[in-house]
C-alpha cells in the first residue's frame, strides 16, 4: 500500500491535483477571479502542472530526463504563482494602508521571482552529472521555494498579530494552507538531507508530503466555499493610531509629494 505506483501513491497525486483545479473553476464561475486572481492562477496552473508531471511519470515513452524537465517547468512556474498569492494576501491584509500595500505586494512578488529565478540558475550551473545533476537541481529549487514561502508567510502572520490587523476567512485559509504545505515539506526534506534512508523510508516520506498537499486543498475548500456561520455583530472599536499609521503617510509622501 505505502509504495510508490501503488493505488494509494496514484490516488494522493491526482486528487488533489483534479479537487484544487475544480476549485480553481469554481471559484472563477463565482466570480472570485477579481478578489483572487493569484489564487485563482495558482489553483489552476499548478495543477494543470502537477497533471502533466503525472503523466510524464506513468507513459513509459517518457525518459527519466524528459520527465525530471517536465518537473522543473511545473517548479518554476509554481514558485513564481505562489509568491503572487503572498504578495496578494499581504495586499488584502494591509488593505487599509494602500501605500504600504501595494509596496509590500511588490517586493514580495519581486524577491520571490528573483530567488526563484537565482535557484534556477544555482541549480543549473551546479556542478552536475547528467541525469543526476537535473535532480539534484529540481530539489534544490524545490527546497529553496519553500524556504523562503515559510519565511514570508511568518513575517505576514507576525506583522497581522502584532499590529492586531484582522485577516478575513478567506484569506486566512488561504495562508494557512500553504504555511503547512511548506513546512511539511521542509521538515520531510530536512529528514532526508541526514541521507542513508532506506527506500521504503523515502517511499513514505513522499507519502506524508502528498497527504498533506491533499489536507491543505480540503482547507482551501473550507474556506474558500463553505459559508461562515452569522455571529452577533458586535459594535466596531476603533484601535489606536500605530507605526503602520505614520509610514503608511510617510509613504504616501514620498511617492506623492
Amino acid at each position: 500500500m505505502l509504495q510508490a505506483h501503488s493505488q494509494l501513491w496514484h490516488y494522493l497525486w491526482v486528487a488533489p491535483n483534479i479537487l484544487f483545479l475544480v476549485l480553481g473553476f469554481v471559484l472563477w464561475r463565482r466570480k472570485l477571479a477579481k478578489q483572487f486572481p493569484a489564487f485563482l492562477a495558482f489553483a489552476i496552473l499548478s495543477s494543470i502542472g502537477q497533471l502533466a508531471v503525472y503523466v510524464a511519470d506513468v507513459v513509459p515513452a517518457v525518459t527519466a530526463e524528459t520527465f525530471w524537465r517536465v518537473d522543473w517547468a511545473s517548479l518554476l512556474i509554481e514558485g513564481i504563482l505562489k509568491f503572487a498569492v503572498i504578495g496578494e494576501i499581504f495586499a488584502h491584509v494591509f488593505g487599509s494602508y494602500s501605500s504600504l500595500a501595494r509596496l509590500g505586494r511588490f517586493l514580495i512578488r519581486a524577491v520571490g521571482v528573483v530567488m526563484v529565478l537565482a535557484a534556477a540558475l544555482a541549480a543549473g550551473y551546479a556542478p552536475k552529472d547528467s541525469l543526476f545533476g537535473i535532480v539534484s537541481g529540481a530539489h534544490l529549487l524545490e527546497q529553496t521555494i519553500y524556504l523562503i514561502e515559510c519565511g514570508l508567510l511568518a513575517f505576514i502572520f507576525g506583522l497581522s498579530f502584532y499590529f492586531r490587523l484582522s485577516i478575513g476567512r478567506s484569506l486566512f485559509g488561504i495562508a494557512l494552507g500553504l504555511s503547512m504545505s511548506a513546512c511539511v515539506h521542509l521538515a520531510v526534506w530536512a529528514v532526508i538531507a541526514n541521507g542513508g534512508l532506506p527506500d521504503q523510508t523515502r517511499d513514505l516520506l513522499d507519502f506524508v508530503n502528498m497527504a498533506a498537499y491533499h489536507i491543505c486543498v480540503l482547507i482551501w475548500f473550507y474556506y474558500l466555499l463553505i459559508p461562515r456561520k452569522a455571529a452577533t455583530q458586535k459594535s466596531a472599536v476603533p484601535l489606536p493610531e500605530n507605526d503602520l499609521d505614520v509610514w503608511n503617510r510617510e509613504l504616501e509622501r514620498l511617492v506623492h509629494p
